[in-house]
């Protein structure tokens, strides 16, 4: 599995997938819970998540102390910088500096973060999240996925490019990659899909689809989520604040978006809320579920029904 995870106090484990820039290895990153693994773990029939990499790589952008104090303070000596640039006369790293690229990272042991799970094993999840940054800003920032749609967003493996982060995109592009790892993936990515379906019913595991990325309006009009905004919805899935609140379907994607969130404005949850001009939106949220759809049309011949019961509704 291309994803991160981690565990926290009370045993319960927590796996985070996503596309390159949609947050694994910030968010599994959490104080308060043992990161398991950075990336690529596998999911025993014994009903254990390992890791088998031993080590993380993160992006490191505009990094901060305050805002990612395990990685900030990972940095040092053993890991590995790639495309920063030095402040001038100095060997300090200037990190909002992105003249080679914006893509700029750091490789590191997993031994540099202070709070791992000692031999990188978990339990079965409890909790799953898909993390996409849609630039587009459509899609809500947390949604409860349902079996039918966690298969279909597995399938889809869904995030967005924004301009800047590779050559010849200078509007946001959306990016499917089957099971937010299509290169790794010598099945058919259904077969993945009915496993994991498989396996997150027999452990009865929540799954939630979490934007990272644009609100208020696509790239260059709105802004990205805030930071603290996505980990106070993470730690409100894996507290269990979020079972009773009431939901609301989203009227394009029909994902369940929850009305209230602890520490999040309310205003947020919705992304229509969030645009100035919500007719715009209602446009551009059918156009997005188009691509959806176009995409998913070489799936759905081996999908079953289940599966395509979580396509956009249009």
């Amino acid at each position: 599995m291309h994803c991160s995870a981690n565990v926290g106090e009370n045993g319960d484990t927590a796996i985070f997938f996503g596309l390159s820039g949609t947050g694994k290895t910030t968010l599994s990153a959490d104080p308060a819970r043992k990161l398991i693994g950075d990336d690529e773990h596998g999911w025993t029939n014994e009903n254990t998540v390992f890791n088998f990499e031993g080590g993380c790589y993160a992006k490191v952008v505009n990094l901060t102390d305050e805002n990612e104090p395990d990685i900030f303070r990972a940095i040092k000596k053993g890991a590995i910088l790639e495309n920063i640039v030095f402040k001038k006369g100095t060997n300090e790293v200037d990190f909002q500096d992105i003249s080679i690229t914006p893509n700029t990272r750091v490789s590191y042991p997993i031994y540099h973060i202070n709070n791992i799970q000692k031999d990188s094993i978990g339990k079965n999840p409890k909790n799953i999240f898909f993390l996409t940054a849609d630039s587009f800003g459509i899609l809500p920032p947390i949604s409860r996925l349902t079996p039918g749609q966690a298969a279909y967003h597995f399938i889809s493996g869904y995030t967005a490019k924004v301009a800047g982060t590779e050559a010849g995109v200078t509007e946001p592009q959306p990016n499917f990659s089957a099971c937010f790892g299509a290169p790794f993936m010598p099945l058919h990515p259904t077969k993945y899909a009915e496993m994991l379906s498989k396996k997150m019913k027999d452990a009865n595991v929540k799954v939630w689809l979490i934007n990272t990325g644009w609100t208020g309006g696509p790239y260059g009009t709105g802004s990205r989520m805030k930071l603290k905004y996505t980990r106070a919805m993470i730690t409100a899935a894996l507290n269990g604040e979020l079972d009773n609140v009431d939901y609301v379907d989203h009227v394009v994607f029909g994902l369940a978006k929850p009305q209230s969130c602890p520490n999040v404005p309310s205003e947020i949850l919705n992304p229509r809320n969030t645009w100035a001009d919500p007719n715009l939106y209602d446009i551009k949220a059918v156009e997005l579920a188009q691509k959806f759809k176009a995409n998913f049309e070489k799936f759905s011949a081996f999908a079953n029904a289940e599966i395509m019961e979580g396509a956009p509704l249009i």
